[in-house]
């Protein structure tokens, strides 16, 4: 019986084993199909060496994977390819196996550690926030000199690792073009797919689908429609933020009449991150570079960010004196109090010898009071609302300052809960967003009580 395959597969297969693939295109364009059809050929070529391994973050995801595999190795081998469900374990005539596993944590690397794999698929890639776990992965990729040990990943823009995804693969060169990936040092392509270009699919049915299941979301359509990176990848800001409303540039100093406060959301294993919030008083003062900011109107002058280089997740591990003489060179900068809000979590006094973290900071010199975030939703949507309101003439909005990368390199991005569609996914790199919120919703307090700080 002869397969059949759309010229998106018939790329993927094209593409020389030396090279990493990424397969980053839109939905229905026969990502996963397209993944079978590289571990039967891998099979096919290596026999008894060959060794795969196919990755979800969930056991639940391999369903409709599984059924994919019955229907392709169905058709080649018939009833002499087992699978052991139990195992979900695949056993091939000539010796090969493939194995469909779940990683999600550290503790479920542990049943990876010290095996090895020629060939490494990750399907759904942007369900992983961030790259830690995948990168670790690649550390059980061995195999004889003779046989090319080889990663592939798919992904849809839009999900919770779409900004490391987009910045590793989907925007580092065209597609189907070699590039040098750093942090793996491998070759790599990107190979992108729609399903305009899926025959085997009925494309009208499908796109009215992909229509009805965001009818509020024209930027998460385009990127499943077009399968583009580079739009603002379906994000939960999408409808508000704008580059050429929000975006600033860099200040040199704190214009006279404004005040400022700190937003803090504390991390250490995790990013922190703490902006330095500028409220205009309006009037005359509220020009800044021949630019008007109505009254209460936040700025977000700069940020101190804790993560690490090329890994928008994880964080530095400081410590709360570390962190804090920081925030106060920061301060010491700009010329301003070190004093501002913080997330609700860190006046918890259980398990703090020193009291608390806000109180070990009190006692390095920073001093944070509770954002009292309250709901996430209340601290959403006035986010949202400044946000929207930036650029108007008589209403308070919301500026980030070109310096400000991380919140630039994240916020845009962050996705919608899949199953609250009104609130953010907390599963991605939120920390600058949470700052963010946390100030949002203390503008009143900066502004008419001086943050309320005792003397």
């Amino acid at each position: 019986m002869t397969l059949e395959l759309n010229e998106f597969q018939q790329g993927a297969l094209a593409v020389p084993e030396d090279f990493d693939l990424f397969l980053g295109g839109g939905r229905g364009g026969g990502k996963s199909y397209a993944l079978a059809l590289l571990a039967l050929r891998h099979v096919e070529q290596y026999g008894q060496r060959a060794r795969v391994l196919y990755i979800r973050r969930s056991y639940k995801g391999l369903a409709d994977f599984e059924q994919v595999c019955r229907d392709v190795f169905g058709m080649v081998y018939g009833t002499d390819a087992r699978y052991n469900a139990s195992e979900h374990l695949w056993r091939f005539p000539n010796g090969a196996i493939m194995e469909l596993g779940q990683l999600e944590s550290q503790a479920d690397y542990a049943k990876y550690q010290g095996r090895s794999f020629t060939l490494l698929m990750v399907d759904e890639a942007g369900q992983f926030p961030d790259p830690s776990l995948l990168d670790l992965l690649r550390s059980n990729m061995r195999g004889p000199k003779d046989i090319p040990i080889r990663m592939v990943m798919a992904a849809n823009p839009g999900g919770p690792g779409h900004h490391w995804l987009a910045h590793r693969y989907a925007l580092r060169a065209p597609a189907w073009t070699v590039f040098h990936e750093p942090r793996s040092k491998r070759e790599w392509i990107y190979a992108p797919s729609t399903f305009s270009g899926n025959r085997f699919i009925d494309r009208e049915q499908y796109r009215d689908q992909l229509e009805a299941a965001c009818p509020d979301d024209p930027e998460l359509l385009r990127a499943w429609v077009d399968g583009d990176w580079a739009v603002n990848r379906g994000a939960y800001f999408a409808s508000v933020l704008d580059e050429k409303r929000n975006m600033v540039e860099a200040w040199g100093s704190i214009p006279e009449g404004w005040k400022t406060y700190l937003a803090h959301d504390w991390g250490s294993s995790a990013p922190s991150a703490t902006y330095i919030c500028a409220v205009s008083p309006g009037g005359r003062e509220g020009t800044v570079a021949g630019r008007y900011y109505p009254r209460n109107s936040i700025v977000l002058v700069d940020e101190l960010a804790t993560h690490k280089t090329g890994n928008l997740t994880a964080g530095l591990g400081w410590t709360v004196p570390e962190t804090a003489e920081n925030i106060a060179a920061l301060c010491r900068k700009w010329k301003i109090p070190a004093q501002g809000v913080a997330d609700d979590a860190c006046f918890a006094k259980a398990g703090h010898a020193a009291g608390s973290i806000a109180d070990e900071f009190r006692q390095c010199g920073v001093r944070f009071i509770p954002a009292r975030k309250a709901d996430r939703m209340t601290g959403w949507n006035r986010m949202r609302k400044l946000l929207a309101n930036a650029g108007k003439p008589d209403v308070a909005g919301l500026y980030v300052s070109s310096e400000c990368r991380y919140w630039w390199g994240t916020v845009p991005y962050l996705p919608r809960d899949a199953k609250k569609i009104e609130d953010l996914d907390s599963s991605a790199p939120d920390h600058a967003a949470d700052a963010t919120r946390y100030g949002c919703l203390r503008i009143q307090i900066a502004t008419s009580i001086n943050l309320g700080f005792a003397a």
